[in-house]
Order: structure tokens, then C-alpha cells, then sequence
């Protein structure tokens, strides 16, 4: 007898009756439950591939017709005709064939990958936005076709810009360093440093795109200084090799690593973003002006007093309350007009109530009118200094050419003394590049890349740093399928938390959750987070 037939129950034969019933009856609809759904399943599979092939046989219909269509036009032949000839369909992003072919390991399509980052980096969408608007457009191809949800987006994101920041770059000896800093809540700062290189700028215009430059790497540190700031270039070195030219505002952390690296590197030269340099000039002739922050108090006192009346419309614009120097040129514009408004106020015969409430309100700009030409003449000397350093570089000579372009301004002593700064500053960064070299001479690009990484962001900007930061380096470079298939299939997901996890620790929103929560945290986790203070 097997071992079966020899065990023996001690519980009464009415109770195993009862439990062996029951546990038949137990079993049995459970394996009904699983016939039926086995059952639904094989008739959805069945209805998605009929589907399938019906849709793709309308797609192919729709190619026949349109290639007929194409034929009975009899487009005149040539070169121009052939730049003008639309791709066929099968290469468009959009047909139903690369959203049917999914990656390995993957529920997604390289159609839907690239279509949602396409949407995010050149729509202006947002995460959720993209997932809608993606949703809408496959749901005009084929009602079969998967929908991606945000949070599948923001991981796609977040592999490319892992991809791109950690890819291998070309080592060269003309690279150009773009360096900035960028702060958000909390203790966290981050280094990002872009890259390109002369050899592939035009020789006429040095105008950077968010294509043209490269990310190389990103730093979030606790703490920043002149010594974190040159071991982190140090560490830069191995990926592009000693860099031509290194580009950047002036910060006091920044400007101190950077001297020490190009005084142990002395085939590298440091340039100050004309941008800053125009802004800081700006300041040090403005900022101990009494008449200027007359002006300015003025102007913010009327903005309060008509924001919320009839005159709303001639509002002064916000002051900001960093880099104001930068943004003067609003203020300034916006004076002037309003001037102008006055004036044909005062030229016409009819009196009304409204003229006088007006003049009541802005009526101080009159004493102004002076003051304001001149600093209208102050702007157009940094505005035409930025145009030209931004499209042509510091080039051996360049400050000749930019004085024949000053001269027509003003001769007041303030105009005259910023327009002699600006130009022995440019001379003096001209004297930096090689013969027949052109050297980068604003960092803009990389205020416009930060702008998107908070664009982004959105709220969670004022959350500190998450791992979103790493969408910084997806934000550059071309963003081809190419370049998406090839990260979707190099970089898993894991890579990009364990950097996060690495580089950022926990974030503002974790660290404020935990603290601020009802619950009654482990000691040791309460313990954790206060120590960090």
C-alpha cells in the first residue's frame, strides 16, 4: 500500500466529509474562473488580429491609391521637383508599421517612443499632455495600437538623457566648455557642462541651437567651491580631453575653479558670457544713479496704484529682483512709451476726465524724458556689443569692427564711458584666440537649457532636484530614432535610479513627506533625516 492509503484522519468522518466538499467545490470554481478566462482571452486575441489585418489592409489600400494619385500628376522632373517630392509613406515616423514593431523587452513601439519625446522637447507638451495628445492621434490609426501613459514618458526621458550624458565623445583639443550652475530648493547644486566644437561652428555665425551642443556632465553636489568646482573639470578631462575654451558666467565658485584649471592648463583660456559682462557694466554705472532709482521706485509705485483700475493697460512691467540688470530693457521700452502717450494726450484740444486721471498717475515720467534717451542709449550700446560677440565670437581684431558699429551712439560721459569698457573687454578676450580662430563669447545656450529643464519641471522645480534633472541631457543634441532606439536598447531603467539614487540621495518632497506625515516613522528613519541637517 502507498503512503496515501495508509494515512489515517483523527477528526470525525461527518467533519472530513464537509471539509473534502468543500474543498472540492473550492477547486472546481477556480478552475471554471480559469476557463473563462482563458476563454475571453482567446477571443480578444482573435478580434485584435482581425483587427490587425483589417487595418493594415486599409493602410495598404491608402498606399496603393496615393501612389496612384502621385502617378496621374506627372510632376515635372528635376532637381527642384525631386527636393519638393514627399517622403514615401512607409519612412514616415507615423506609419502603422514602426508602431507594430516594439523593441525587445519592451510593450512600446520606437514610433511611440520617439513621437512622445518629439512632443515634449519640440511641442511644448507636458508629460501628461503628450500622453493625451499621443492617444488622440493613434486613436485616428488604429484602435489595437497601445497608449503610453506620462510616467512611461518621463522613464523614456530620462534613459535618452542618460544615453546621451554618458555616451562616448569624441576626444579633440577644440572642444568649447559651456559651464553654469543652476540651484533649486534645498542644500543641492548642479554643475552642467555642455560642449561643442569650433570645427563644427560656421565661420559666419556662432548662434547656438539646443542641437548643436553636446551634454557632457552634470555634478549635483551638496556644497560648492573654487576646489569642487576644478576637480570636477579635472574629471571632465577623460571624456573630451583638455578643452580649447571654457565658457561661462562669473560666479565666485565657478570663476575660482576655472582660473586654477587654466593655470595648470594654459592651452585652455577662460571667456566671461558677454551677456553677464553688458549686465555687470550696466550695474556699476546705474546702481549709484539717483535719478535711476528714482525712476525705478516710481515706477513700482504706479504700477500698484493702477494694476487694479481702468489704466491697468498702462501698467509699469515687474521688476525682477535678480538679474534686474540684465532685463532693463523692458523697463526702459515701457517709460518711453508711456511718454509717448502723454505727448499725444497733450496735443489734442479735447479735455476729458480720463486725460487728467492719466496724467495724474504717470505724469512724473516728463522729468524723466532726458534721462530716459540716455539710458536708451546705454541699452543700445550693450544690446549692439551682445549681438555682435553672440554671432561672431572674439576673433584677433574684433573690437574694430564693433567700434565702427558704436559710433553712431550718443556722446553722453555715461554712454561714452560704457561704450570704452565694453570695447577693452572685448579687446581683451580677442587677444585670447589663435590666428584665424574664432572663440565662443556667449553662454545663452545654456540659460535656455536650464529654462527648459524648469519648463519641464513645472511645480516640482520648487521640490529640489529629482531625477528629472538627467532630461537636461535630453533637452541637446539631435534626438533622432535612431538615437531613441539605440538608448531604449542600452539603458534600462535600473541604471537611471541607481544614478538617482547615487548622485541626488532623497529628495525635498520624499524628506518633507516622511516629516510632516501623521504615521509613526521607524526612529531610525526619523533619526536619518535630521541628521543630515
Amino acid at each position: 500500500m502507498n503512503e496515501r492509503e495508509q494515512k489515517t484522519y483523527k477528526s470525525p468522518l461527518r467533519k472530513l466529509v464537509r471539509f473534502f466538499e468543500r474543498s472540492r467545490n473550492q477547486w472546481k470554481a477556480k478552475c471554471m474562473d480559469a476557463k473563462a478566462t482563458a476563454k475571453g482571452l482567446k477571443h480578444r486575441v482573435r478580434y485584435l488580429e482581425e483587427s490587425k489585418e483589417e487595418w493594415k489592409t486599409k493602410a495598404k489600400q491608402l498606399e496603393q491609391e496615393l501612389a496612384g494619385r502621385s502617378s496621374q500628376q506627372n510632376p515635372p522632373q528635376g532637381l527642384e521637383d525631386e527636393k519638393k517630392k514627399p517622403p514615401d509613406f512607409p519612412q514616415s515616423p507615423l506609419c502603422l508599421e514602426s508602431f507594430e514593431q516594439t523593441l525587445p523587452y519592451h510593450t512600446y513601439s520606437v514610433g511611440h517612443i520617439w513621437l512622445f519625446i518629439t512632443l515634449v522637447l519640440s511641442a511644448v507638451a507636458s508629460f501628461r499632455g503628450a500622453s493625451r495628445t499621443i492617444a488622440s492621434v493613434l486613436s485616428l490609426i488604429g484602435p489595437a495600437l497601445p497608449r503610453p501613459s506620462w510616467y512611461a514618458g518621463r522613464l523614456w526621458m530620462l534613459r535618452i538623457g542618460y544615453y546621451k550624458l554618458t555616451r562616448p565623445k569624441t576626444k579633440a583639443s577644440d572642444w568649447v566648455w559651456i559651464v553654469d550652475h543652476t540651484v533649486q530648493l534645498g542644500v543641492e547644486k548642479c554643475l552642467l557642462i555642455l560642449g561643442v566644437r569650433l570645427s563644427d561652428l560656421s565661420r559666419t555665425d556662432l548662434v547656438l541651437s539646443h542641437e548643436d551642443v553636446e551634454p557632457i556632465a552634470l555634478f549635483p553636489v551638496r556644497s560648492s567651491n573654487g576646489d569642487v568646482v576644478f576637480q570636477q573639470l579635472e574629471e571632465t578631462i577623460d571624456k573630451t580631453g583638455l578643452p580649447r575654451e571654457i565658457l561661462g558666467d562669473r560666479g565666485s565658485d565657478l570663476t575660482a575653479g576655472i582660473e586654477r584649471f587654466c593655470h595648470k592648463h594654459p592651452q585652455t583660456c577662460s571667456i566671461y558670457d558677454i551677456k553677464h559682462k553688458c549686465a555687470a557694466s550696466l550695474k556699476h554705472i546705474l546702481q549709484h544713479d539717483a535719478h535711476w532709482q528714482a525712476f525705478t521706485q516710481q515706477a513700482a509705485q504706479s504700477k500698484s496704484q493702477i494694476q487694479q483700475t481702468a489704466l491697468a493697460f498702462l501698467a509699469p512691467p515687474n521688476q525682477r529682483t535678480k538679474a534686474r540688470f540684465m532685463n532693463l530693457e523692458v523697463l526702459v521700452r515701457w517709460g518711453q512709451r508711456a511718454l509717448g502717450v502723454l505727448d499725444r494726450l497733450e496735443k489734442r484740444t479735447d479735455h476729458r476726465a480720463s486725460h487728467e486721471k492719466l496724467k495724474a498717475k504717470l505724469g512724473w515720467l516728463s522729468q524723466f524724458r532726458d534721462h530716459l534717451k540716455e539710458w536708451q542709449a546705454l541699452l543700445d550700446v550693450a544690446i549692439a556689443t551682445e549681438c555682435f560677440v553672440r554671432n561672431h565670437g572674439h576673433c584677433q581684431g574684433g573690437e574694430v569692427e564693433l567700434s565702427k558699429r558704436l559710433d553712431h551712439c550718443i556722446a553722453s560721459p555715461k554712454v561714452i564711458q560704457l561704450r570704452e569698457q565694453l570695447l577693452a573687454f572685448v579687446k581683451n578676450e580677442s587677444l585670447k584666440a589663435k590666428p584665424d580662430e574664432r572663440l565662443l563669447g556667449s553662454s545663452e545656450i545654456i540659460e535656455s537649457v536650464l529654462g527648459k529643464l524648469k519648463r519641464l519641471e513645472q511645480n516640482r522645480a520648487k521640490s529640489g532636484f529629482t531625477a528629472l534633472v538627467l532630461s537636461v541631457a535630453a533637452v541637446v543634441s539631435e534626438t533622432t530614432r535612431e538615437v531613441v532606439q539605440k538608448a531604449m536598447e542600452t539603458v534600462p531603467t535600473k541604471k537611471v535610479l541607481e544614478w538617482s539614487r547615487l548622485h541626488l540621495g532623497q529628495s525635498v518632497q520624499s524628506k518633507r513627506k516622511i516629516a510632516l506625515s501623521n504615521t509613526n516613522n521607524a526612529e531610525q528613519i526619523w533619526d536619518q533625516l535630521f541628521d543630515e541637517l
